[in-house]
């Protein structure tokens, strides 16, 4: 009998070996950075420098430009287009100003803004022309401070104004009427610096004004009634009357002296002249006059200069070209006392005369 055996090996089988797959989702991370403590604010503060009534201001932010024009030491002539001047209660010089505006943008909700101010580049003469600042009642010199040149230290122009404001201030240049060596004549300019602040984060805008001047030598004559004299009246031209005169000196008129001298009298009065100058270098100058027109009857009638009352009387001179000295020492701001004298003949007969007559002198005060 046979026997018949079966056997069925089972092996299990691995069909796959899945590694389960692996997904990497990067994500980028986004930072922002927040300025001013956590919030973010828009564009800063902005200060724009504008012109009001005063000077036209040019330039674009941040940089600004005026100029103040022609100024001299003695304040003569008229300033400049949006330009004042003040002679009065200042010592040594005159002062121009003008005012400007400077307008506040950039601050917003309860902020406010405050502007400071310093020069920043100052005149290149300043012991000539320094710069001053007022803020209110500006129509007096005694209103106006020095404009600090310490950029540590700048004068305050403005607290507490809200943004959007527009605010009126003042500059003004003392111009120094100063003769000799330090003398000072030509073109100058000085530069302010402004500093806006917002109250809230301390943001800041800096912008600048450069301000320009040009100084002008400058001179005056003027004559005045001398001690006992004629009286001396100004106007268009000076004028002086010596009233009723005749070749006896009779009954001389108040404030003329009659002397006999050859050929008639000689009637004198005292007068005064001030020679009054500025930038120059030189420290004195030169005075002359002549007869630019003459009287009528030259043989009548005379005029004729002394240094003293009772010294010697020379007839003045009838030709521009050729003038008789009055002194070559003039300075400044100081008085010269001079005699001027008519001589009357005492002539009768054909070349006689009686009625009016009148010249004129003409003075011209030179300075090197």
């Amino acid at each position: 009998m046979a026997a018949f055996s079966f056997c069925t090996a089972f092996r299990p089988s691995i069909r796959d070996r899945t590694l389960p797959s692996i997904f990497r989702l990067l994500v980028p991370t986004i930072f922002i950075l927040l300025a001013g403590g956590g919030r973010l604010d828009a564009a800063g503060p902005t200060l724009a420098i504008q012109t009001g009534t005063g000077i036209a201001i040019g330039g674009a932010h941040p940089s600004y430009s005026g100029s103040i024009g022609n100024v001299n030491g003695l304040g003569i002539g008229t300033p400049g287009s949006g330009v004042s001047l003040i002679t009065s209660g200042i010592s040594g010089g005159v002062f121009y100003y003008t005012p400007y505006n400077y307008n506040m943008t950039g601050i917003n909700g309860s902020a406010t803004g405050s502007v400071t101010a310093y020069v920043s580049t100052n005149f290149s003469h300043p012991a000539i022309v320094t710069l001053y600042s007022c803020l209110s009642s500006c129509t007096s010199f005694s209103s106006y401070g020095l404009m600090s040149t310490n950029s540590a230290a700048p004068n305050t122009l403005i607290t507490g104004a809200a943004g959007g404001s527009t605010t009126t201030a003042y500059i003004g240049v003392f111009v120094s009427n100063t003769n000799g060596a330090s003398a000072f004549s030509g073109s100058d300019s000085v530069t302010i610096s402004f500093t806006l602040t917002n109250s809230n984060n301390g943001q800041t805008d800096t912008v600048t004004l450069a301000v320009s001047t040009t100084v002008q030598t400058a001179v005056i004559l003027t004559l005045g009634t001398g001690s006992g004299g004629l009286t001396v009246s100004p106007a268009s031209d000076y004028s002086m009357n010596f009233g009723n005169v005749n070749g006896l000196g009779i009954n001389p008129a108040a404030g003329l002296t009659a002397t006999a001298v050859t050929g008639g009298y000689l009637y004198s009065t005292p007068y005064v002249l001030t020679p009054t100058f500025s930038s120059f270098t030189s420290t004195s100058g030169t005075l002359k006059a002549y007869v630019s027109t003459n009287f009528i009857h030259t043989a009548i009638l005379e005029l004729r200069d002394s240094a003293t009352s009772g010294g010697t009387y020379s007839a003045i001179s009838t030709n521009s070209g050729g003038q008789t000295s009055i002194t070559t020492s003039a300075t400044t701001s100081t008085t010269v006392t001079r005699y001027l004298g008519m001589w009357v003949s005492n002539a009768s007969g054909a070349s006689a005369f009686t009625g009016a007559d009148s010249a004129t002198l003409t003075y011209t005060l030179t300075v090197p």
